[in-house]
């Protein structure tokens, strides 16, 4: 095995090694680097272009496509072609509820708060692995143009981003064979291009707008001694220069009559006349009159009248930069810079809008598809210790994390959080009447527990007795200057509490923590994959004791067919659980949920029309 060197200040590699930028896009991503020139460079692979579109194929015979070539599939084959995943990374299945008819691929739905996952034929898929997938090719195009093997990356994520999804990233980066250095905010990465926050006396108050092409976030940050505190942030996750191709299509079918009904029949036509609105759009940088056919259809349009069209669009993200002035606490006039990102920012209407609102010219002169990678570029520099004028908070060497179910590490805080740091979540019970709750604390970066290192357990006493799933058991990290770690978990509907204080790097060597760093990545595959076996088993084993429970409380409201049934698709549930297959287990209690959906719903039906009887509704 190569020996890496590892510098134990910041947890990061020394400058040996070439660590790149990654932004994980909705639409496209993007890999960056730093070039011999000291600055930063998107990375264009065999001339394939810097954008990789984020969509993934996969065919009948199993074979996997990413980026250009996956995305010609959308039309062709939209139910094994898999886009926008960035929007289910971190996500449970009531989040998405409502927008499940913007996917054209089967997200599998078991009313629960478990994370969602994807059938594709007969395979489950979690957003993690698909994503894993994007960066994988990333990976892969990075090392194929640098011709070098890259496996660190620093990879950046929306300001919004909970806990959650940003461990999902990480995990997604960790699957395609990359150690995740830092996770870094979006609007973050683009003020660093810009080199706004690369002062450490630098104290400065900037808004960072950023346009795409399905989204749009406004974030607020307030940078101090180089660090970067997100003060507020808003935005709409279904707005962006889509918006403005399907006004323009609108006013086309306007003009020439067109039928709607026959249009939406006509799928061909209809991408012809959005590809033709997307051209006219960047026309408009140039021109000021877009004048072609389709045929016999006129595809006319002069700049003014598309700025009449999008107007009410860019009204829209204007009211978002006011709410999260508001939110913030703010005027305009507290704001001393605004960057621009996102393709759709090139929009001559927009950038007029967002300048005359914060009073002040904005930062557009790099690319606006392209700032965020270049930003996350320098930040990995910066983790590297390339950057000698930037000074480095001390950071955590390895991960801190708890024991959950089937022996599965659990990361609260992860390695390169700056020291001192504050994290936590919530956990539940996963049986009925459970008064007591084992909290062990481990530290390492493997997904199995027992490759890392105990450093405490407690017991959390005094539960209220209540059925599984209904207590709110809070975990809280404590990690100060000193690297003293202070565990604390609450019980919320009780506020029974308990705390105790360990020292994470007690008596651990540079070489240990360095080994523990290499071991990580060397077994990132195999614990990856064991991980998802381990949680597809407990998923299994929880719909299991779910459903027999569910027969002993309701055989009233039962047919005997029913039991029956039932009972068949559990026993064959319990037998896959000891396969060792993730996914015929999956598709086990994808086929009992969905058995004994239509029922569950009469017996809740029945349930509640008895409690209600005789009581009145006012």
């Amino acid at each position: 095995m190569a020996k890496v060197s590892i510098n134990l200040a910041t947890g990061s590699l020394q400058k040996d090694e070439v660590i790149v930028g990654i932004d994980l896009g909705t639409t496209n991503s993007l890999v960056a680097f730093i070039n011999p020139d000291k600055n930063p460079q998107v990375i264009n692979d065999m001339g394939k272009g810097v954008l990789v579109p984020s969509v993934v194929h996969f065919d009948s015979a199993g074979s996997i496509t990413v980026g250009n070539e996956a995305k010609e599939y959308l039309i062709t084959d939209p139910q094994n072609t898999v886009f926008s995943v960035k929007r289910l990374l971190g996500r449970s299945y009531q989040d998405i509820e409502k927008y499940q008819n913007f996917f054209s691929y089967k997200v599998i739905d078991d009313n629960t708060e478990s994370l969602v996952k994807i059938k594709v034929g007969d395979r489950f898929y979690t957003p993690i692995e698909l994503s894993g997938l994007i960066l994988k090719e990333l990976k892969q195009r990075a090392e194929h143009a640098l011709k070098t093997p890259v496996n660190r990356a620093v990879i950046t994520v929306p300001a919004y981003f909970n806990d959650s999804q940003r461990q999902a990233t990480r995990d997604a980066g960790k699957l395609a064979g990359l150690d995740v250095l830092r996770i870094v905010n979006e609007p973050t990465a683009a003020s660093l291009a810009y080199g706004i926050g690369l002062h450490p006396d630098e104290t400065k108050t900037i808004a960072v707008y950023d346009l795409g092409g399905g989204t749009f976030d406004i974030s607020i940050l307030q940078i101090q001694n180089g660090i970067f505190e997100v003060l507020s942030t808003n935005g709409d996750t279904f707005l962006g220069g889509d918006d403005f191709d399907r006004a323009i299509v609108e006013y086309w079918i306007e003009k020439n009559q067109l039928n709607p009904i026959e249009l939406a029949e006509n799928r061909e036509l209809t991408q012809q006349l959005r590809l033709k609105a997307e051209e006219a759009k960047k026309a408009f940088a140039h021109q000021s009159i877009f004048n072609e056919q389709i045929g016999d259809i006129w595809c006319t349009l002069d700049r003014q009248t598309f700025e009449q069209l999008i107007s009410p669009k860019v009204e829209q993200t204007i009211h978002a930069c006011t709410n999260a002035l508001k939110d913030a606490g703010l005027t305009v006039d507290d704001i001393n810079e605004v960057v621009m990102v996102g393709g759709s920012t090139r929009t001559a209407l927009v950038k007029k809008k967002v300048a005359e609102f914060f009073k002040r010219p904005v930062h557009d002169d790099l690319n606006p598809d392209e700032v965020v990678a270049l930003g996350a570029a320098i930040q990995a520099d910066i983790l590297a210790g390339n950057r000698k004028d930037i000074l480095l908070l001390d950071v955590t060497p390895l991960s801190l994390g708890i024991e959950t179910m089937g022996g599965l590490m659990d990361v609260i805080i992860p390695r390169n959080s700056k020291v001192p740091t504050k994290a936590g979540r919530q956990y539940t019970t996963s049986v009925d009447g459970q008064v007591n709750m084992k909290i062990s604390v481990y530290q390492g970066e493997r997904d199995l527990v027992k490759e890392n290192r105990k450093l405490a357990e407690f017991d959390l006493k005094g539960i209220p007795a209540m059925p599984a799933g209904l207590p709110k058991v809070d975990i809280n990290f404590l990690l100060n200057a000193d690297g003293i770690l202070k565990i604390q978990a609450i019980e919320l509907r009780s506020g029974m509490k308990q705390e105790v204080e360990v020292k994470p790097a007690y008596g651990i060597t540079d070489e240990q923590v360095e080994q523990m760093l290499m071991d990580s990545i060397t077994h990132a595959k195999d614990d990856v994959t064991q991980r998802m076996l381990i949680e597809a088993r407990t998923e299994g084993e929880q719909m299991v004791y779910t459903a027999e429970r569910f027969i002993e409380k309701n055989k009233d409201y039962l047919a005997i067919a029913e039991i029956a049934k039932t009972q068949q698709h559990i026993d064959t549930l319990k037998e896959v659980l000891t396969s060792g297959d993730k996914d015929l287990i999956l598709k086990q209690v994808d086929e009992l949920n969905n058995y004994t959906r239509p029922f569950a719903e009469r017996v809740m039906d029945a349930a509640i029309s008895q409690a209600m009887k005789g009581k009145s509704i006012e």
